[in-house]
């Protein structure tokens, strides 16, 4: 890594960005689902900055237990207090905990990069939370202290969403139509990220035309209309209510066939951009966001493969490959799109997206 690094800081010159750092990450054997994704992570700028402010203002303290949020903090900022502007870190403490807190990445066989994600943000959602709570106990007892006669005064306010949920959090609404007397009924739902259905030759934005497009429920699928109280004929409708700042977009690559009764990748050529409107789905057609990563899932196969991840940095863009660190073009994202034929040999495909909000950057 030393040469590549070195081939690095060449390559950007002068261009290097102030007080940024750029490392690989060592494989500790089939690692590379969690070193792509926290690639992508650490380049989100938003939960970076987060989440280093959460270690500085806990580390002073330096009684908690450790935890996915304390070694996750703990890699970040090794990271960004480097002396070095390149080279290698081994997220050896990480990988640990994650192997310790869930047991389905304590084996070397290949794991799936989306799961990963999800297991991770949820967990840091529970620890915040539950940090929140203790807090929120601990100033009540306060209170009753003061306050000896009974019940806390009420004084605090109930505790908003963590730093997670505002960068990642988003709202979607399930409407549902009913046909014989016209009523609607909403249903919300929270998600962090998107997963969508893909089809060969389509784009980003057919795909999520499809994930808002109306479905009609008849025969066996009947809704209940509380207004008619009985089943009834509807339209169905998902579409986004509430945007989040950073839109995590899955492609669902890895689909169940039932004649083979196994997995099968689909690499399909699905074209994502750089620049991305939300239409069809949200009120506010005008929102748009722009590309930052994306997770790369390298193989013919979902039980086998590699990890690799594109990154957005200061409008260079990056190729992280475990240790490995280069620059590379914006163009190198087409690559990524998949294959317009069948079986052509193209594996690497993009598999996760990450996009931040115009709107949230300026």
């Amino acid at each position: 890594m030393g040469a590549a690094s070195s081939r690095l800081e060449k390559a950007l010159g002068e261009q290097f960005p102030e007080g940024e750092r750029y490392f690989g990450l060592e494989n500790f054997g089939n690692t590379c689902y969690c070193n792509s994704v926290l690639q992508a992570l650490y380049f989100c700028v938003p939960f970076r900055d987060q989440l280093l402010e959460y270690y500085a203002s806990n580390k002073s303290t330096g009684d908690g237990e450790e935890n996915m949020l304390t070694c996750l903090a703990d890699l970040f900022s090794q990271i960004s207090n480097q002396k070095k502007k390149t080279g290698v870190i081994a997220p050896k403490r990480f990988i640990q905990r994650l192997k310790k807190q869930n047991e389905i990445f304590r084996s070397y066989m290949h794991q799936d990069a989306h799961e990963f994600l999800n297991f991770l943000l949820n967990e840091l959602v529970d620890i915040l939370e539950k940090e929140h709570n203790a807090a929120k106990e601990s100033l009540q007892n306060i209170s009753l202290q003061k306050n000896p006669n009974g019940q806390p005064n009420g004084s605090h306010k109930e505790l908003a969403a963590t730093w997670v949920h505002k960068c990642f959090q988003g709202i979607l609404t399930n409407e549902t139509r009913c046909l014989r007397c016209e009523t609607v009924t909403d249903r919300d739902e929270t998600f962090f990220d998107l997963s969508l259905d893909i089809e060969q030759n389509s784009s980003i934005t057919s795909c999520l035309k499809n994930f808002s497009s109306t479905e009609t429920l008849n025969a066996e699928d009947k809704f209940f209309c509380d207004k008619c109280c009985s089943l009834q004929e509807a339209q169905k409708r998902m579409k986004i209510k509430k945007p989040p700042n950073i839109l995590v977009i899955h492609l669902k690559r890895f689909k169940y066939i039932e004649q083979l009764q196994r997995y099968k990748k689909l690499s399909y050529r699905v074209v994502f951009p750089l620049e991305l409107k939300l239409l069809n789905t949200v009120d506010n057609s005008d929102l748009e966001y722009s590309l930052f990563a994306v997770v790369v899932h390298v193989g013919s196969g979902p039980n086998h493969g590699h990890y690799i991840s594109l990154v957005k940095s200061h409008n260079h863009w990056l190729f992280f490959d475990d240790e490995n660190v280069e620059m590379t073009d914006e163009s190198m994202v087409q690559a990524f799109f998949g294959s317009p034929r069948e079986f052509s040999g193209n594996t690497d495909n993009g598999y996760i997206l990450f996009y931040e909000s115009l709107a949230e950057k300026s």
